[in-house]
């Protein structure tokens, strides 16, 4: 799947979202509160990283990839759904960045 097509997916799942939003809270949700649940889910992450290393609970190895997984995907989704309302292009900025990072090796 390309990037393209992912952002596409992403936007398609964020309309849905609005449209139950709009439907039990009257709006949707700012761009304030999509951070807010990109964060829970990045904690979500963190706790999960522990677990997968042996030191958070005492999950069944398949549980927590399956589990690891699912929060990445939310962490990426998220992360999709703000660069769109901010209106910044992600495939330039992310070639951007990784340019940077990699002038700093040479």
């Amino acid at each position: 799947m390309h990037l393209e097509d992912i952002i596409a997916r992403a936007r398609h799942i964020r309309s849905l979202y609005e449209e139950y939003e709009r439907e039990n809270y009257g709006r949707e949700w700012s761009t304030a509160e999509i951070v807010l649940g990109l964060m829970g889910d990045l904690g979500d992450l963190a706790k999960l990283i522990q677990a997968h290393l042996g030191i958070r609970g005492t999950r069944p190895t398949q549980e927590i990839e399956a589990k690891l997984a699912h929060e990445l995907a939310d962490c990426l989704w998220s992360i999709l759904v703000l660069s769109d309302k901010l209106q910044i292009n992600l495939g330039d900025a992310f070639v951007a960045t990784m340019d940077e990072l990699e002038a700093r090796f040479k």
